[in-house]
This record gives structure tokens, sequence and C-alpha cells, in this order.
């Protein structure tokens, strides 16, 4: 796969699709690598008409690891939020959006369509508001605005997202089965062999847990975005699991509420992760936003 030179770093991604279709720049999101991001589904999205683009974040995957930045207390930043202290990261969801920025400057793309789950929910709509000539659409799915008034994650689900990542690859394959059993989506089927193949494709790739806690590091410092996302004007779409127990539906709909003019789609009995069999809902909602934000 190709790397890209974007933010004095170097970002491992690929593509699918037409290079001169419209341009759909995919961001995962919390310790995830752009693989999950699954081939079939790129392949969908590029059938509607888009040059789908994935991409391994910062300190995951193939792309720029950064042990320089050392390990966050995540424990004491935990504290120090709830007392409404400032927060110390070694990089920011900033530092990532303007990663997405360089990615896009690297493909010669002036603006493209972005979409974005989970922590990528986050970037994508941190992008749109530090570069919002990018971004000609948004889509935020299971993410949320940030807010510190809204509901936390379930004791489960941030009891299961917190335990440690063992080094062993056959305990860190058997710890994933364990935390989508606990946040994936009760309403869909639990495809625990395909979960299985994707966690050791991610492991053999790369396994670097320490990113993922400098990731979660980035996403407590940055506290919320929901007045900077009242000022943005591009077409929206928010989607979120009504059983999602790691961002509650809540966070969904306050993102709508926050963009002017979001669309706003449930899908019942998803929780947090992207089922395949809601993908032919998901896909038709991203190409009917990106089709009338394309529209001249």
């Amino acid at each position: 796969m190709p790397r890209a030179h974007a933010n004095g770093i170097e970002l491992e991604y690929d593509t699918f699709g037409r290079p001169d279709a419209e341009p759909l720049l995919l961001v995962m999101g919390l310790g995830a690598q752009m693989v999950v991001w699954e081939e079939e589904f790129c392949e969908l999205l590029a059938a509607r008409g888009h040059f789908v683009i994935r991409f391994d974040n910062r300190d995951i995957g193939l792309s720029t690891k950064l042990a320089s930045h050392g390990m966050p207390n995540l424990l004491q930043m935990m504290l120090d939020a709830q007392a409404g202290l400032p927060l110390a990261a070694p990089y920011t969801l900033d530092d990532m959006a303007d990663d997405t920025a360089g990615l896009l400057d690297a493909l010669g793309i002036a603006r493209a369509h972005v979409c974005g789950a989970s922590m990528g929910g986050m970037i994508a709509q941190t992008l749109a508001i530090r570069h919002p000539a990018r971004v000609k659409s948004l889509v935020s799915i299971m993410s949320t605005t940030g807010a510190p008034d809204l509901p936390g994650p379930r004791p489960e689900a941030a009891t299961v997202l917190l335990t440690p990542v063992p080094a062993d690859r056959d305990a860190a394959i058997e710890r994933v089965v364990t935390v989508f059993r606990t946040i994936g989506s009760p309403g869909f089927p639990f495809d625990e062999h395909g979960l299985r193949a994707r966690a050791a494709l991610q492991y053999d790739r790369s396994h670097h847990p320490e990113g993922q806690m400098r990731q979660l590091a980035a996403i407590l410092a940055h506290g919320s975005r929901r007045e900077k996302l009242r000022e943005l004007r591009v077409p929206a779409l928010v989607i979120h699991g009504a059983d999602d127990p790691l961002v509650p539906v809540e966070g969904g709909h306050d993102t709508a509420a926050a963009i002017p003019g979001a669309e706003l789609l449930i899908i019942d009995g998803m929780g947090h992760d992207n089922p395949r069999d809601a993908w032919p809902r998901v896909v038709d909602a991203i190409a009917a936003l990106t089709a009338r934000a394309a529209a001249p």
C-alpha cells in the first residue's frame, strides 16, 4: 500500500474506485486500523460513484508511530477533566485533523467528502471546523460533540475498552472478540468469524497498543466541539446506533442538533460497530448526501 507525507508524518493509505470520481475520505476510530473499513464496504461506496480513500491514523497501523511522545497518564487526565483542569496530551484531535488535510494535499485533492466513525467522526468534525474549505460533506458515525453534559459510556463498555491489550497474538484477538461482544450491535448477527479475521489482520499488520492510549488522550484533551459545530455550513449526515453502549445515542442527537441542517439516521439494533447487514442503509445514506453536496 502507498504512503503519503502529511503534516510532518507518514500515513499509510489505499484507494478504491476511479480517481476522477467524487473523493470520499474514510477516517477510522480509536486504535482501529484502516482495514476495519472492510474492502467490501469500500467497494460498495466506490460503486456509488466515489473515489474512496482509507488510511491509518497516526500512531496506529503502518503510519508513523509516535513513541517519542511518551505514554499519557490517562487516569490523571480523567481526574483532571472531572475537576475542570486543563489537560495536556502528546497530541490532539487538531493534529489528527491536520493529518487528514495533509493527506488530501498529498493526493492532490482540494475538497473531499469526509466520513468518520467514532474517534474518526470527531476527527472529521474537527477537519470541517479547522479546514472548512476542504470538506464537501461531512458524515459522522457513532460519534459525539464531546460536550461534557452528554451521557458517558455504560460501565461495562468503559471497563472492556480500558482493559489492557495483551501482547500475545491469540489473547489480543480474544480481547477484540470480548470487546465487540460488549459494544457491538445486539440487533444484528454477531459475525465472530469475520471479527476474528479482522483482529488477526490488524495484529499481523502492526500490534501497537501504546498508540491507542495516546489517541485516547487526544480525545480526552479535545473537549467540546458543540459550539464550533454550530458555525459549520456544510451538508452533513449523522448516523448512530440506537443501542450504542460506548457512545450513547444522545451523542448522535447532539451532533445532528449542533450542525445546521444536518440529517440524522438512527439505526435500531446497532451498537458501536458497522454491522454488515446495516451496510445497505449506511451506504445509501452516504451516497444520497454526497450526491446532493456534489450537485451544481
